[in-house]
């Protein structure tokens, strides 16, 4: 009688993978992320927008003369594009404010693509450095009061005052920011004395004018901006 084979045992356990879905799962979250990618909410073309883009860490202050040069002739190229406009900015030492105007969410996103490009560009350009600058994707903040739009065009055309209080603790001079659209706004409660060497040849604002009622008009309501101010947060 022929002997009987032993029957073979199969281990069905399941073999540990990476990824799937249990708890860290996935790529690590970057230690600098400031602004989750999470769907943004729909936007109304009669609402201006306050965008904020940061550079990474190790790039040279964005306020130096020859990057804001550099920064004024690419803006000037692109600073009107039918459904989006960028209406005001400022340069700080590692980010941009920038008040812009978009028919659509659509549009905003594409606009601030190229605006995020031409940014970087003008950056390796006036550092002759190569390498990414941005260091998110940009904060965006819909902007759907007057009083809402005038805080806004304080905070953008005269974020060099809360930042110098800050690091000071006194109030700065009173004078139109060199980094900013701010020789170019009309809005000013009395003009103010600027850094700036004489007038440029004459040529385009790299800044263009508001279509949208509440940046053009409607934040007037709430009072002229005052160049001696110091905005909040």
């Amino acid at each position: 009688m022929a002997p009987r084979s032993a029957q073979l045992a199969f281990d069905l356990r399941s073999v540990p993978r990476w990824g799937g879905r249990r708890a860290g799962a996935g790529r690590p979250r970057g230690s600098g992320s400031r602004d989750p990618h999470r769907r943004r909410a729909p936007l109304a073309a009669r609402f201006p927008c306050h965008v904020t883009l940061r550079i990474r860490r190790g790039i040279p202050s964005l306020r130096k003369a020859r990057l804001v040069r550099e920064w004024r002739r690419s803006l000037r190229e692109a600073c009107e594009r039918g459904r989006f406009r960028v209406v005001h900015y400022s340069l700080q030492r590692d980010h941009a404010h920038l008040l812009v105007e978009a028919a659509s969410a659509h549009d905003l996103a594409c606009g601030m693509k190229s605006i995020g490009a031409r940014l970087a560009r003008a950056v390796q350009r006036a550092f002759r450095r190569r390498g990414p600058v941005l260091a998110d994707r940009y904060h965006l903040r819909v902007l759907r009061t007057p009083r809402e739009v005038r805080n806004a065009l304080a905070y953008v055309l005269l974020n060099a005052r809360k930042h110098w209080r800050e690091r000071h603790g006194a109030l700065p001079p009173v004078r139109v920011d060199a980094a900013s659209s701010g020789r170019w706004f009309d809005g000013w409660r009395q003009v103010p004395c600027s850094r700036e060497p004489p007038p440029e040849p004459p040529g385009p604002p790299e800044v263009a004018p508001p279509h949208t009622w509440l940046l053009s008009l409607g934040w007037r309501r709430h009072g002229l901006v005052d160049p001696a101010e110091v905005p909040g947060r």
